[in-house]
């Protein structure tokens, strides 16, 4: 099969019922192309990220890249592939293989055209946040010591892809989320992450966050299953009284309303179970 005689479907992954989510696409064929066919592909969708998948070995083999580069780990791109693999195949669950992991997604068909997806994250790790990069990222966005929610330290947290958590103190601060792209990029760059997160506690059990993307040519994404399985794993490993599972609100100030659901199991570094709901869109 081509690129030409497979088209990308266009699905919003962890969407707030029928509005909202987070834009992917999804490209399936016999075999993965190029990757500068993938690249190009990608930059031509303009979404933050695109799923590639090729039947493999029982399951199903997965890059995702975004408009600027090749990512490890997308948890809303993985969301809305496993909505189109349950629209294609049926409901169940596939096991993907990615770069560096290898995980499952779910999918089942729901009424009014939405489908429930649920993934499991590659394992998590995190550590303190390097001082000089929390530095870095407050004059980023303009924020102060005392904009931090002192609950939660800033945190260096992985579920596949490597993130900054900054926890802020209060909601204005998080609507005012401000950067400069050229800088942002630059920063994450030297860092090596994929996203920043920024997040507001508005309960133990229920988050708000922004989620910049800039080293993948993405200003901000609306919702982020990878940075909200790192954020899971991250609470877990401060002792944070998450009770189970957080919820999270994402894209609500960008007008793209989007909620993800995290189960967290009790073992540390375990993985993360993130799901949602997920729409196609026209």
């Amino acid at each position: 099969m081509t690129e030409h005689q497979d088209p990308i479907l266009r699905i919003a992954a962890f969407s707030d019922g029928a509005v909202g989510g987070n834009p992917a696409g999804v490209w399936t064929g016999a075999a993965l192309p190029p990757a500068d066919v993938m690249q190009r592909l990608a930059h031509d969708v303009g979404f933050s990220e695109t799923a590639f998948a090729a039947p493999s070995d029982g399951g199903w083999r997965v890059r995702y890249f975004s408009p600027a580069s090749e990512v490890p780990f997308c948890g809303h791109a993985t969301i809305a592939l496993g909505a189109a693999l349950a629209g294609a195949h049926g409901d169940g669950v596939y096991a993907l293989t990615l770069n560096a992991a290898t995980i499952t997604v779910e999918g089942r068909r729901d009424t009014g055209g939405l489908v429930s997806a649920a993934l499991q994250s590659p394992p998590t790790f995190s550590r303190a946040a390097d001082p000089a990069l929390v530095q870095a990222a407050l004059a980023l966005f303009g924020y102060g010591e005392a904009d931090l929610d002192p609950r939660i330290a800033p945190g260096f947290a992985h579920a596949g892809a490597d993130h900054l958590v900054l926890a802020l103190a209060s909601r204005a601060k998080l609507a005012a989320m401000r950067y400069d792209f050229e800088a942002g990029r630059a920063l994450m760059a030297a860092y090596g992450l994929t996203t920043i997160v920024l997040a507001w506690a508005e309960t133990d059990r229920l988050f708000h966050t922004r989620n910049p993307f800039a080293i993948g040519g993405v200003y901000e994404d609306p919702a982020t299953g990878a940075g909200t399985a790192a954020l899971a794993g991250y609470l877990r490993d401060i002792g944070w009284p998450h009770g189970g599972a957080i919820d999270v609100v994402q894209g609500e100030d960008m007008g793209m309303r989007s909620r993800l659901h995290a189960d967290i199991g009790a073992l540390p570094g375990s993985s993360i179970r993130v799901s949602g709901t997920a729409r196609f869109m026209g």
